[in-house]
């Protein structure tokens, strides 16, 4: 990555946007509108790829995949494919100031690709709100003075509950009276309670039903924190980026605020150190396993947020000089990094509760909500102050939650906008925002029923799963071989005034592909049926998931066929030419950024999709030379 760097493009405040204290800040887009400042955007980018994932995933799979060891493939696949996906998706964005589906005017054959992005999006966006409501549910359960999975005296306790408080002699190793000397009975005793937290989980928050098919009732107190939380959404982007980008400076800072108190308070706890090891201790014998590269492969893929729209989007509303290079490179890092200093606040925490249940830490630990709405609650029951440390650990999942949301949504809205792209549209984009939230949480009330969890499960294993691995494939493939690499790379030069380091064109062109297909691959190979628990999900529930997973691939080539019969051309090959070219329109939205080959010929038309405006009164057009040899029109003071 360290390749030479030709002379970056001259640049002026109106023209850059990555100098937050500029003391004049006007839009370059006034149809669109930009981010605010540059931080607005890195911060928000920040939260969309630093989510839950990184809190309940990345932990679990440290450990399970050789502890330290881990660390290595997983940052070899952050180098030559999370960092190289990342800068390509914000300079596709940035380039065009267009959402998911107008960047496709790059070649209108694979605008499926979009859709498909769209169809993710939606998927996520439902069942995303969902897990944020939950968090919510927990945050106001925890304003207590005993948090209620404490003990097992509730009416909704089982006679198999046993707490660790109820029960002193279970702790710290010690055997029960009743049995002296025996030890591994006394354990066997502990491992095979039902703790209040998971009763607390399973039979009061969810009062969970039988089978994915019985849903039962709504859990009116879920649907309440349902609502809460998508109306907490829409005031945040209810005037879009320009709104959201004053939140996240809240919601994306905050939750590392929280992840360091946790972490000061873990580490000072008696065994945090024995469950730190556990975490970090290196299995070197494993990285020789293809499951290990799977595992940091799709690890990476999906915790940036690769092909769901949001980077795209999010690019979208920068200037159209902005470094994307240098903020796709601090937004990767800044992601893995929280992914491996969340590992030390849970495994501190974890390794304190094996400590105090004489186990091994590996009985504790857990991944996904399992972790989140289950063994973490109960570690929090021993600390003092519990309900403390509950509210600041649920106000840490809600804010992680809510800067994914946020993107989640605006992806949506901007895709629909771009889309329609009238006046009209534009100035109700308020109101389109309103139709998608109200969608999203009508959507969402069956994931509140007493099956909502299995249903979320699934949306969570299918919908975001290997289509995203081939919509990432194909967008690769179509921007460096059906567009062409070469064209690509002026475009950055002309956007960034420097082409991409000859380290991401051989990723592009190359090796982020290979690592892709090998991810796909993995996947179907070690593909194994989804269970929650001790639950097997019946044949139909899986079809569903598997269609799912479709309904967003499929929308690749049934538009590419839509485009390739309304394409004009005297043969076929003629008209998959003609389909797969460029628009007229593709190129940078401005016109005053449209140089080179993209230089008017003629008077720009409506039709063309440019936006034409007017320069500043105070301001005259000179000629600049880029580095690329090109001239370029810049404004600048008279």
């Amino acid at each position: 990555m360290a390749a030479a760097q030709g002379p970056v493009a001259p640049s002026s405040p109106e023209q850059n946007g990555a100098v937050p204290s500029e003391a004049t800040k006007k839009d370059q887009n006034l149809k669109r509108g930009n981010w605010g400042n540059q931080i607005e955007f890195v911060l928000t980018s920040v939260g969309y790829a630093v989510g839950l994932g990184n809190v309940w995933r990345f932990p679990y799979l440290c450990y399970r995949n050789g502890g330290g060891a881990f660390m290595f493939p997983y940052f070899i696949m952050l180098i030559f494919c999370g960092i190289p996906l990342f800068f390509m998706e914000l300079s596709f964005g940035q380039f065009a100031s267009q959402g998911c589906l107008g960047v496709w005017r790059i070649s209108p054959m694979f605008k499926g690709v979009g859709y498909g992005m769209m169809v993710v999006s939606t998927y996520i966006g439902i069942y995303y709100n969902v897990v944020i409501c939950i968090a919510f549910y927990y945050f106001f359960s925890s304003m207590t003075p005993v948090l209620p999975w404490t003990y097992c005296n509730n009416p909704w306790n089982t006679p198999d509950c046993m707490s660790v408080l109820d029960n002193p002699n279970i702790t710290n190793g010690s055997q029960p009276p009743a049995l002296p000397g025996n030890v591994s009975q006394a354990l066997n005793q502990t491992l095979k309670r039902t703790s209040p937290s998971e009763e607390y989980w399973r039979l009061y928050v969810l009062k969970l039903s039988d089978d994915i098919g019985n849903f039962g009732e709504v859990r009116l107190p879920l649907l309440g924190c349902l609502g809460v939380s998508w109306v907490v959404v829409f005031l945040c982007l209810i005037r879009g980026v320009k709104s959201s980008g004053k939140v996240v400076y809240f919601t994306a800072t905050f939750p590392y605020v929280v992840l360091t108190i946790l972490f000061i308070r873990g580490v000072t706890l008696e065994g945090a150190f024995t469950g730190i090891m556990y975490y970090l201790t290196p299995q070197w014998d494993k990285i020789l396993e293809a499951k290990v590269w799977g595992d940091a492969a799709s690890q990476i893929f999906y915790s940036l947020g690769c092909a769901w729209g949001g980077l795209v989007t999010m690019a979208s509303y920068n200037k159209f000089h902005n470094n994307c290079y240098r903020d796709s490179v601090i937004i990767s890092i800044t992601n893995c990094a929280t992914s491996v200093y969340a590992g030390f606040v849970i495994f501190s925490i974890l390794g304190f509760m094996a400590n105090h249940l004489g186990v091994d830490v590996s009985r504790v630990a857990d991944h996904g909500p399992g972790l989140a709405f289950v063994a973490y609650p109960e570690a929090l029951t021993l600390l003092p102050i519990a309900p403390l440390w509950s509210l600041l650990f649920f106000f840490m999942l809600i804010l992680l939650g809510l800067g994914t949301q946020f993107c989640l949504l605006e992806t949506l809205v901007t895709a629909i906008v771009d889309e329609v792209g009238n006046e009209w549209i534009l100035q109700k984009k308020t109101y389109v925002t309103l139709g998608v939230a109200v969608a999203g949480f009508l959507l969402g009330i069956p994931l509140t029923s007493q099956a909502g969890i299995y249903w979320l499960l699934l949306m969570d294993n299918y919908a975001a799963s290997f289509s995203l691995v081939i919509i990432s494939c194909i967008m690769c493939v179509s921007i460096m071989y059906i567009y062409g690499h070469q064209n690509y790379f002026q475009d950055i030069r002309m956007m960034l005034g420097f082409p991409p380091p000859l380290f991401f064109q051989i990723c592009w062109r190359f090796v982020s592909p290979a690592i892709i297909f090998f991810i796909l691959i993995f996947s179907v190979i070690q593909y194994q049926p989804i269970t929650y628990n001790q639950y097997q999900y019946p044949s139909w529930a899986v079809a569903i998931g598997f269609l799912m997973a479709l309904s967003s691939v499929i929308c690749i080539p049934l538009y590419a066929l839509f485009q390739f019969c309304r394409t004009d051309g005297d043969t076929l090959l003629q008209r998959l030419k003609n389909a797969t070219k460029p628009s007229r329109d593709w190129g940078p939205a401005l016109l005053e950024h449209r140089t080179g080959r993209y230089a008017p010929t003629i008077a720009p038309s409506p039709e063309d999709g440019l936006e034409v405006q007017p320069l500043h009164p105070d301001k005259a057009q000179i000629p600049m030379v880029g580095s690329n040899g090109s001239s370029r029109l810049q404004d600048s003071r008279i």
